[in-house]
């Protein structure tokens, strides 16, 4: 018990409080949002499962905190193994949810479903991290591009093969190129990987993208593709309609005219910014960006003043999470992105994915407070 104190004590005293403020703040304001979108079905097992996802996302973040990350990453190969383990549990007990991907574990022994994807993201960042690290002098050898590129391959492909879920396989692509970028990968091995990359698309087309998931990016080029809008474009057309009818300040908490008759199924999760939209108007989806910005910025504070390489790599790789889900998720609610089922960070209802977060930013809070045996000696570029 007296450890425990003292643990919590020291959070207190030297953890990243500022970074647990922001999250807190925007989780809070998430569920008051989430209460108005669900309000329609008299149900209040959203903010029940939303509060404790909360209460134990605190928890988690304080916990982390006092974890030092380095010993995580000591046993990488665990937590690939874990990651391969975790997302093929799908293949016995994956549920489908509302865009058609597996991506949904139902296990018997939980009151509440989780999506893998999610957590996998974190112990993917640090796995990385750690090999990147590992290989710094020679980064850009080829044998040190193999081990991370494979990495990241293998996880992407067990997402498009068992769960057929796009979008969390963008997040993870995307996680490895600022990584890559942040820890100095020679920008001639990017150019190759362009280059495969348009190798290799047409049968990624062909093979591993659904009908609807192709009409849904074909349609933002090809009228004829549901014309009517009832089809691909219904829930675009219906998230562009709720932005619009907000204007400046909204139409008022619980007063949407759309969001309060259930325009969209999803609107307490992948269209809660167009929920937004409607009843607080331009001003209150500007205070949602703010909010989501500052703790991006928090993160990549926190990665430039580390000394450590792989600790830096693990801010700029959550930071890099944070982001694309942001960029998504918005776009999707304005049109310029097609639905592919990704949730707006602390805000979108999702008790997997607060967790989750909280326990990523409780990394960001450890490497914040902990001292770094290289704090006192001057940062060195790794060598190519």
């Amino acid at each position: 018990m007296r450890k425990l104190w003292n643990g919590v004590t020291e959070f207190f005293r030297r953890g990243d409080l500022i970074l647990l403020f922001l999250c807190v703040v925007t989780t809070i304001f998430g569920m008051v949002i989430i209460a108005s979108a669900t309000h329609y079905s008299g149900s209040s097992r959203y903010l029940v499962v939303q509060g404790a996802a909360l209460v134990l996302g605190i928890g988690l973040y304080i916990a982390v905190s006092l974890l030092d990350v380095e010993i995580l990453a000591e046993h990488r190969e665990l937590l690939l193994a874990f990651n391969v383990l975790f997302m093929s549990l799908l293949l016995v007990w994956g549920v489908e949810g509302n865009t058609g991907n597996r991506a949904w574990l139902d296990l018997p022994m939980l009151p509440v479903n989780i999506q893998p994807a999610e957590i996998c993201k974190i112990t993917f960042v640090i796995a990385l991290a750690k090999t990147m690290s590992n290989h710094r002098n020679k980064l850009s050898s080829v044998k040190s591009m193999a081990a991370i590129t494979i990495q990241t391959v293998l996880m992407m492909g067990l997402i498009l093969v068992i769960s057929k879920d796009a979008g969390s396989a963008i997040v993870f692509l995307f996680i490895f190129l600022v990584v890559a970028f942040v820890g100095g990968v020679r920008a001639w091995w990017f150019l190759i990987g362009l280059l495969i990359a348009a190798a290799v698309f047409p049968i990624l087309w062909k093979y591993f993208v659904r009908a609807d998931q192709k009409n849904r990016i074909l349609m933002f080029f090809d009228p004829t593709i549901d014309p009517q809008g009832k089809g691909v474009r219904w829930d675009t057309n219906r998230s562009i309609a709720m932005l619009s009818g907000g204007g400046i300040s909204g139409q008022g908490l619980f007063k949407g005219a759309m969001l309060q008759n259930h325009a969209i199924a999803a609107q307490h999760t992948d269209f809660i910014f167009s929920a937004i939209g409607e009843e607080l108007g331009i001003l209150g989806c500007l205070f949602t960006l703010l909010l989501l910005s500052a703790i991006v910025a928090r993160c990549v504070h926190v990665g430039l003043k580390t000394p450590n390489y792989m600790n830096r790599l693990i801010c700029f790789g959550i930071a890099a999470i944070l982001v694309l889900q942001i960029l998504i998720n918005v776009g999707m609610c304005i049109g310029v992105f097609p639905v592919i089922g990704l949730t707006l960070p602390f805000v979108s209802y999702g008790g997997s994915s607060v967790v989750t977060l909280y326990l990523a930013m409780g990394l960001i809070s450890g490497i914040h407070m902990r001292p770094d045996p290289e704090a006192r000696s001057p940062y060195i570029q790794p060598r190519y």
